[in-house]
């Protein structure tokens, strides 16, 4: 379906699904000069509007989210800050970063268990 129409089953505006789109909050385009959204399209959005109001978040700290799972470097950085201003209690061990890396190159999500002692 066309923007307008998928804008309008989601209740919002075409501009609104361009601006999620650009953040990346949308699944890739499969190719086309003019995008077409499918049930996956608007089964995303609809999910990272719910995800919004339950969290009380704008898209862009949705995408800014999403960024610091794809890319360890970023939650580094931001685990870095959590151990600095207090949020967290440990800094991360280079065990642990290696661990969450080799997740990632495997494709896994979750955490690993904790070795036995």
């Amino acid at each position: 379906m066309r923007i307008t129409e998928a804008a309008r089953q989601l209740g919002t505006t075409p501009r609104m699904l361009r601006y999620r789109e650009a953040l990346g909050l949308l699944p890739r385009t499969r190719g086309t000069s003019q995008r077409q959204y499918d049930d996956r399209d608007l089964a995303a959005v609809k999910l990272a509007l719910d995800l919004e109001r339950r969290y009380d978040v704008t898209p862009a700290a949705l995408s800014f989210a999403l960024k610091a799972l794809a890319e360890p470097s970023v939650a580094a950085d931001l685990r870095n800050l959590g151990y600095r201003i207090g949020r967290l209690t440990a800094p991360p061990t280079q065990s642990q970063i290696d661990r969450d890396r080799a997740l990632r190159w495997l494709g896994r999500s979750g955490v690993l268990p904790p070795k036995p002692h």
